[in-house]
């Protein structure tokens, strides 16, 4: 077993200060005495004079291997999907980490050539094998491979329950429509498939993704999450389980499972660890079927407060300073995706008093907030978003939010509003703060109106924030320097910050994500500019001159002092 020359193992537990020399000798004078081949190591555990975790880490210095102490040290995911999960429990082997193209596992047997031989002929890497404890390893791998195990037995139970070949395909691999309404209907209800859709969106939650993607493909239905702005891969299901895993997900949203062939929009609630979550649930129709893609919303977001999400602190103070006016609109700007949901409730929700009447105006109502009244605009029913404002206007509003600003028509009224007593907050597409004006006199705004109207734009994107827990000191090439205008012309060096990658951001090397922004409060200079129908860039000068903090100038500032790297910022701010 390579543990024939038992004193001197004996020797490391005196050597490390776990035993006396005396206390060595009794257990071996036990051993001598024993019937059954019995490890030294595992009589002075029986003796109560060490640990089963001495044990281990003494054999790893005998043996000059390292100990993996797996109760203070997580596996790297991507290490871990290198080996199934069922090699991994049969072994008592858990891989770590890819470390200098070796792949590190933990296991109870490093000295075992044939299972680690095993392991090499599975991932395709050379193995550094380390010791660990029986126990460790029993607890870490079902850890490790919870997400995957639960996964797999809900596949198993709808292979079992479900069975094979359910659904036939035409040549292109787009279903037949075979089924019956009433049998969606009972394939949807069965418990294998109501626990799998229950998995997809326990495991998008467990990972904080922003949006979960059901892709139907020719031959099976890819799971994608959306995480930090980026989508990863989730899990391939069986094209047999397409149309009863596609229906059930439309009754959760309360969806006509009959119709496949026009768009749906639903929504989904429930209550998560404690927190509660709506989703907001889209259907399209494609080549291989119904593509279902869930808006993660996150009501417990709504409570971060607008010091939460990422403001510098001149720029919050110049913003919580505008919201407080009276009258006027406030306009946020940015792609989709860039947060601007997120600042206009968190808003809503810090002006949201008693004395206040807050009406919204909005497509669709993405949270449902206490206390404020929300309409949902509905075109088909003539209720567009310039006539809802109109309506709104009649109900004696004191604050209104218009979701989105899309055409004259609802631009001229919400600038009628708030040039008559009423604070307005809409959004805007525009790439910064200073094109909303030129924006709007695209639309067909007189300049006039967009200068009395207009009290302040903000324009804002989202970068990922380094993890925490690898967060590493590093010098960026020169060139990426001088992209974001640090002047490196004298030799100087100029230090940023990066994640090496850690199991707690899944070897992303960032985890969470934040806002930068740039704030337009429009002073004299820039109406007169707007009078004028000056271009943008004379607005932006002028709005510059005048103090205002510009989008990449508030993201250097989060890159120098180590909040987000350098390619994340030239990556969302500098790619337009």
């Amino acid at each position: 077993m390579g543990y024939g020359i038992r004193p001197r193992v004996g020797d490391v537990f005196v050597r490390e200060g776990l035993i006396t020399a005396k206390q060595l000798d009794e257990a071996v004078e036990k051993q001598r005495q024993s019937k059954t081949q019995t490890f030294v190591g595992d009589i002075l555990v029986s003796m109560g004079l060490i640990t089963e975790r001495d044990k281990v880490r003494c054999l790893a210095i005998y043996w000059n291997l390292d100990f993996i102490d797996l109760s203070e040290r997580t596996p790297d995911p991507e290490a871990v999907h290198l080996l199934p999960a069922d090699l991994a429990r049969k072994l008592k082997t858990l891989p770590i980490e890819l470390r200098d193209g070796k792949l590190l596992v933990a296991t109870r047997a490093p000295l075992d050539v044939f299972a680690m031989d095993e392991v090499r002929a599975i991932t395709g890497y050379d193995v550094e094998p380390a010791f660990a404890t029986d126990d460790d390893l029993d607890a870490a791998i079902d850890t490790a491979y919870q997400s995957e195990t639960r996964i797999t037995q809900a596949v198993s139970e709808l292979i079992q329950n479900l069975g094979e070949g359910e659904v036939t395909f035409t040549d292109d691999g787009t279903s037949d429509d075979a089924f019956s309404i009433d049998q969606l209907r009972e394939m949807s209800s069965d418990a294998p498939i109501v626990r799998f859709a229950n998995l997809i969106i326990q495991q998008a939650l467990q990972s904080k993704a922003s949006d979960i993607h059901i892709e139907p493909g020719r031959a099976n239905v890819r799971v994608r999450y959306r995480v930090d702005g980026i989508l990863h891969d989730g899990l391939i299901v069986p094209k047999q389980y397409q149309a009863s895993l596609i229906s059930r997900l439309k009754i959760m949203a309360n969806l006509d499972i009959s119709q496949k062939r026009t768009p749906q929009d639903g929504r989904i609630s429930t209550v998560f660890e404690g927190r509660e979550y709506d989703f907001r649930v889209s259907t399209l129709p494609g080549v291989y079927g119904e593509k279902v893609v869930l808006r993660v919303l996150d009501k417990s977001s709504l409570s971060l407060g607008l010091s939460r999400l990422g403001f510098l602190p001149k720029t919050l103070e110049k913003f919580e300073n505008l919201i407080t006016r009276t009258y006027g609109i406030i306009l946020v700007t940015g792609p989709t995706g860039s947060g601007k949901s997120t600042t206009l409730y968190s808003v809503l929700n810090k002006l949201n008093t008693e004395e206040r009447n807050i009406i919204t105006l909005e497509d669709p109502v993405e949270y449902n907030i206490a206390g404020i009244t929300q309409v949902q605009v509905n075109p088909q029913a003539g209720l567009t978003f310039a006539a809802g404002l109109r309506s709104i206007l009649r109900q004696d509003p004191d604050i209104i939010m218009v979701g989105e600003i899309r055409d004259a028509e609802t631009a001229v009224i919400a600038c009628e509003a708030a040039l008559t007593g009423h604070l307005v907050l809409s959004t805007l597409h525009t790439n910064d703060a200073p094109s909303a004006a030129t924006r709007l006199i695209d639309l067909g705004l007189e300049p006039f109106l967009i200068s009395s109207a207009v009290i302040g734009v903000i324009a804002q994107r989202l970068v990922r924030v380094i993890c925490p827990r690898c967060k590493v000191e590093y010098q960026p090439p020169a060139t990426a320097a001088e992209r974001l205008g640090f002047d490196v012309s004298g030799g100087g060096a100029v230090r940023f910050y990066r994640g090496k990658g850690c199991p707690n951001c899944a070897n992303k090397g960032y985890r969470g994500r934040t806002g930068v922004y740039e704030l337009m409060v429009m002073e004299d200079p820039l109406r007169e500019l707007i009078l004028k129908r000056a271009s943008s860039l004379e607005i932006k000068e002028m709005a510059i001159h005048l103090g205002m903090t510009t989008l990449k100038d508030d993201v250097m500032e989060k890159i120098v002092v180590g909040q987000t790297t350098l390619e994340e910022a030239l990556r969302v701010i500098y790619s337009g």
